[in-house]
């Protein structure tokens, strides 16, 4: 489907916009689990409700100008290295899970969180030159688990109710 016409272009500007907000909202949460770099990933709600509204390239586009205005704002140019990676990670393993249709959509949320954080393990394990920053991936692979469940449950319960306010059906939510 695409950014096309006005109502779609005004649709994924509400979106970054909503990204950003989760975004600010995330930096404002008091950290329940004191792992380091483990966040919930509110912004990726967002981001997987326009993967399957739209798709691929639009979530990206919209997942990359989040990063970008969201690093300015609240965070630094190594956030922005880490979250481009561990973005651009992510966006291909729920692509391609998305498109065999043979996963929910809170799999492959889960599926995200997990190759979120390994992308940006593997960008810290570059910049750092320490290979041995992945004998910290096993947390990050537990906490990717959980927080891509919650995000994914959020996001099945909303893809029918935006599909109605919005007006237009939903190819491939489950």
């Amino acid at each position: 489907m695409g950014v096309k016409s006005t109502k779609n272009i005004g649709i994924t500007s509400l979106f970054l916009a909503l990204a950003l907000v989760l975004s600010y909202i995330e930096t404002l949460l008091p950290v329940f689990i004191p792992i380091p770099g483990l966040k919930i990933g509110l912004p990726n709600l967002a981001i997987i409700i326009v993967l399957y509204l739209y798709d691929f390239k639009t979530a990206s586009l919209i997942n990359v100008m989040r990063i970008f205005i969201a690093g300015f704002m609240f965070g630094s140019a190594f956030s922005i290295v880490y979250s481009l990676s561990g973005a651009f990670l992510s966006m291909i393993i729920m692509t391609i899970m998305k498109k065999t249709k043979k996963f929910s959509i809170v799999t492959v949320s889960s599926a995200g969180g997990i190759f979120h954080n390994l992308g940006q393990i593997i960008m810290a394990a570059i910049v750092m030159e320490n290979y041995y920053i992945f004998t910290y991936f096993p947390v990050l692979f537990v906490g990717g688990i959980i927080t891509g469940i919650v995000i994914g449950i959020i996001a099945r319960e909303l893809l029918p109710r935006l599909r109605k306010i919005i007006g237009f059906e939903i190819k491939g939510s489950e």
